[in-house]
């Protein structure tokens, strides 16, 4: 939601009643989830290292922050997703497990940290996201820009994906940040609209595809746009689809689609589990309207192989420099 203060709820927005709009038939918490959701716990070698890495450079990554379930896999790949401006966001999603409130961070040398951090990883792709700041005059997208300053300092031959938030939808902001030509920029619309004023309070569908159209518009051919939906919260495949559609016409040219699971009984419960061969199906769809890549499946995740889903200048995955 905008500002630093506001409601304290995130399965109960506003203090509304959720299941007016998701249904009475959800699913429980703790119960035994699909097999297809199995995946091995994080703990090899380079896990390992990647987090005392991180550790050492008092960095942030999504992936932990938000409890992602590919943390293990991306992490042994030796990719990861940064997360800059602190852990703190203004805004309080239905859906996040990260953390809200006011921020106190401010770290002049929060980019060059991240840049050399890449750097010693070797990464040939990286994405370098947020959480929302509102309280900032310009939306945190000075912080975007020095990173990518950075990052094509200190690691010029990597790529960089930023996932920025909606800066409420001020054009200033994000000009700056296209102005520095990431290779892609990433901005999530997250669920369809109908389900905006449950799950995404303080955010609006026709704006994200506004961003997401002039952020098009200002890279001039040179960016990539991409976005990003969950299901499992009681949409159907044609609101799906619908949306892809209006991404489309906003000039997006890759497209992420997974399941939302939900973090902890504070927040919006499932209303149901999508198998694998439905999130086929919205892949084949959306093909159909025109996007270059599509990932679509139960785990996949905005930054989930993102290295996969642009070409890229050189072969290979993971850490390919050496201390």
């Amino acid at each position: 939601m905008n500002g630093v203060g506001g409601t304290r709820s995130r399965a109960n927005p506003g203090g509304m009643d959720v299941l007016e709009v998701l249904g009475h038939d959800v699913r429980p918490l703790r119960e035994r989830k699909p097999p297809w959701f199995k995946v091995p716990p994080p703990g090899g070698e380079r896990y390992r290292a990647l987090t005392e890495l991180i550790r050492s450079e008092n960095l942030h990554t999504v992936c932990q922050e938000a409890a992602c379930p590919n943390v293990g896999e991306c992490w042994e790949r030796g990719t990861a997703t940064f997360m800059i401006l602190g852990d703190t966001c203004t805004r309080r999603c239905g859906f996040c497990n990260v953390k809200t409130g006011k921020p106190t961070w401010n770290d002049p040398l929060e980019p060059a940290r991240v840049a050399r951090s890449i750097a010693r990883m070797g990464l040939r792709h990286a994405v370098i996201t947020s959480v929302d700041r509102d309280d900032l005059p310009d939306k945190g997208a000075s912080a975007f820009v020095g990173v990518i300053r950075q990052v094509r300092r200190q690691a010029p031959g990597c790529q960089i994906e930023v996932l920025t938030p909606d800066f409420q939808g001020q054009e200033m902001p994000l000009a700056k940040v296209i102005a520095e030509r990431p290779d892609v920029f990433n901005h999530n619309v997250e669920v369809v609209p109908r389900l905006y004023p449950i799950a995404r309070r303080g955010s609006e569908f026709k704006r994200s595809c506004r961003v997401l159209r002039n952020a098009c518009e200002l890279g001039e051919g040179e960016v990539v746009t991409k976005s990003g939906l969950m299901v499992g919260l009681g949409e159907t495949h044609d609101e799906m689809v619908e949306a892809f559609a209006a991404l489309r016409s906003s000039g997006v040219r890759v497209l992420t689609v997974g399941q939302y699971l939900r973090p902890s009984e504070r927040h919006l419960p499932v209303v149901r589990y999508w198998h694998p061969d439905e999130f086929v199906a919205l892949e084949q769809d959306a093909y159909a309207l025109g996007f270059d890549h599509v990932a679509a499946g139960p785990l996949v995740r905005s930054s989930y192989h993102a290295d996969e889903h642009v070409s890229q200048p050189r072969a290979g995955v993971g850490p390919l420099a050496t201390e």
